[in-house]
């Protein structure tokens, strides 16, 4: 809907493919969020890992002595190096460098879950859900940086960049659900949609 002002063109107001994916993206999470299938689950993990024991660790994994959440920080030493890997494979240059990155983001995931676990075992229920979805995305990212890695140290670069897209389409989704659970934790609503 447009209003008309005089001297110019009345055009009509259409939803553009952004609104869409907009709308369609804030209905997904709003499902997960109000979805209990997974609770028992989710109980199960975040009690487990909440007696998990870990002592002072546990403060240095929910980053209490920087004053905030660590996991954001760790998260990207993986997502620059796979970001890094995919221009690296685009541009004309050696196999080796992406091959490297592919490892380095590999290592660097492991310390990055350790944190999101911590923090996750102790989000309410809504949270839990889509950082449940958030960590399954993750899974997906290491299984196909994984597989890339494997592909390339075998010699199949052609295949390596393949599951390489993969991962990073992997991260991008996992990135944006990460991004819901911290906004939802900071203010504990949705932005208007």
């Amino acid at each position: 809907m447009s209003t008309h002002v005089p001297g110019t063109t009345t055009r009509s107001w259409t939803p553009s493919a952004l609104d869409t994916a907009s709308a369609w993206w804030l209905t997904a999470l709003d499902r997960i969020e109000r979805s209990g299938a997974a609770d028992p689950a989710i109980r199960l993990l975040q009690r487990g890992i909440r007696s998990l024991p870990l002592g002072e660790a546990r403060d240095l994994l929910r980053g209490r002595p920087l004053g905030h959440p660590v996991h954001p920080v760790l998260v990207q030493v993986p997502i620059g190096c796979w970001l890094s890997a995919a221009v690296l494979d685009i541009a004309p240059a050696g196999h080796r460098a992406p091959t490297t990155l592919m490892a380095v983001g590999l290592a660097g995931a492991a310390p990055a879950a350790v944190a999101g676990w911590a923090d996750w075992a102790d989000l309410p229920p809504e949270q839990a859900r889509v950082g449940l979805v958030h960590a399954v995305s993750n899974v997906a990212a290491v299984a196909c940086y994984t597989a890339s890695l494997t592909a390339r140290l075998r010699g199949h670069s052609a295949k390596g960049r393949l599951w390489s897209l993969g991962g990073l389409t992997a991260v991008a989704v996992s990135g944006a659900l990460g991004g819901h659970v911290a906004y939802r934790q900071a203010v504990g609503t949705h932005p208007a949609h």
